[in-house]
């Protein structure tokens, strides 16, 4: 960590030059005596990754940036609030600290926050971020998560994990067996030291091996930002033995879209199947990612077009989370019907259907766009159809 980084001028450099070709820095001579070209410009980079991941840090003054790809891998803004909401109590220890975005937002949910971070420049970065951004109920630690867990004689309300899903044999990997610390290893060890552990993954782990890999799973919540999975949080509970509940989430800037079902109901539940009706449904990418396919349609008393196409229908508007859809015509899947219609333009999705979006475009030379919407699918009596449909805002 370059403490003349923070110098007054260096900084107003950074300010100043935010939309600043890079490599036009680079090429200069050096312009600070304390501080390299090189540095400025990875300052500029990873302040502008944070324009809208981070804007706490990005309009705070004197924030030191870690490299971009330390930016890239932590969480936003929105989803570290959104984990802060799961947790309570005095104590909470992070085991995997990074830049210390989750700790930050912990800090304004529990009395006390524990962060360890192994590499000791990304703990200095933290330590002096806190202390700008006012954070003063945060410890710092430059130790291995693991190792000060074993040396520690305190017990906690909450532990916090962030495994990386980067492994130097394996590349990337999602795996919690894979993944570094290995979790399920070490999950005695967690356990002695307290009844809560919160566990961040991949989108990417399926549910099934996640909780064959993991004990006392109680609940694990979807998180979606702007209808896009960014993660996976498993909550542990000691001794938890019960149901597991699935929360989904999609954060927007306006709201966050909110459905939970119960995991072995999921399976159990009886549907009903319909030709398309007045409107058509179609789940956000939390609620797919999770599987709810027919416990959504349960909640919401809809009927699903078909056991393999993940979309709803009804004859009354609902409230519903994802986007709704008001169907305007229904025809026959074949290059006669779609060519009557006479589209230059429009919003193509597939569901269940035979061809990419990519051929279909090529083939009836329909361009991106528009406020029509194409929906290619099956139907309930295995009809491949295409329903033409406006956006319900």
């Amino acid at each position: 960590m370059n403490t003349a980084i923070l110098h007054t001028n260096v900084q107003n450099f950074i300010a100043d030059n935010l939309e600043t070709d890079i490599m036009s820095i680079l090429l200069k001579k050096d312009i600070f005596n304390n501080v390299s070209n090189k540095e400025i410009a990875a300052q500029i980079e990873a302040k502008k990754k944070c324009k809208d991941k981070l804007p706490t840090w990005f309009n705070t003054p004197n924030i030191y940036y870690p490299n971009k790809l330390n930016i890239e891998q932590t969480s936003s803004e929105k989803t570290a609030n959104y984990k802060a909401s799961l947790v309570s109590g005095n104590t909470l220890i992070d085991l995997t600290g990074g830049l210390g975005v989750d700790c930050f937002f912990f800090a304004k949910k529990i009395t006390t926050v524990y962060h360890c971070e192994i590499s000791e420049n990304v703990s200095k970065i933290a330590i002096h971020n806190f202390n700008t951004l006012g954070a003063n109920n945060i410890k710092t630690y430059a130790v291995n998560g693991l190792d000060y867990l074993k040396k520690s004689t305190l017990f906690f309300d909450w532990i916090y994990i962030d495994p990386s899903r980067r492994n130097d044999a394996k590349g990337k990997v999602f795996f919690l067996e894979d993944c570094l610390p290995n979790v399920p290893e070490h999950l005695d060890l967690i356990f002695s030291k307290a009844d809560n552990i919160l566990i961040k993954t991949s989108p990417l782990l399926d549910f099934s091996v996640g909780i064959k890999s993991l004990q006392n799973v109680k609940e694990i919540h979807v998180v979606a930002l702007n209808n896009d999975v960014k993660e996976l949080l498993w909550v542990l509970k000691k001794e938890y033995t019960g149901d597991i509940t699935i929360k989904t989430i999609n954060l927007t800037k306006t709201e966050g879209a909110l459905f939970s079902f119960n995991y072995t109901d999921e399976k159990e539940v009886a549907l009903t199947y319909s030709e398309p009706q007045q409107y058509i449904y179609e789940p956000n990418s939390a609620i797919l990612k999770a599987g709810a396919f027919k416990s959504v349609a349960a909640h919401y008393k809809l009927h699903k077009l078909h056991e393999h196409t993940h979309l709803y229908t009804s004859n009354t508007l609902l409230n519903f989370a994802g986007r709704c859809f008001k169907v305007e015509k229904k025809i026959a899947f074949n290059k006669k019907e779609i060519q009557h219609l006479k589209l230059i333009k429009a919003n193509i999705t597939t569901r269940n259907f035979p061809e990419s979006v990519a051929n279909i475009r090529k083939k009836f030379k329909i361009k991106d766009g528009g406020s029509t919407y194409l929906f290619f699918t099956t139907d309930c009596n295995n009809a491949k159809i295409v329903l033409l449909c406006s956006k319900i805002q």
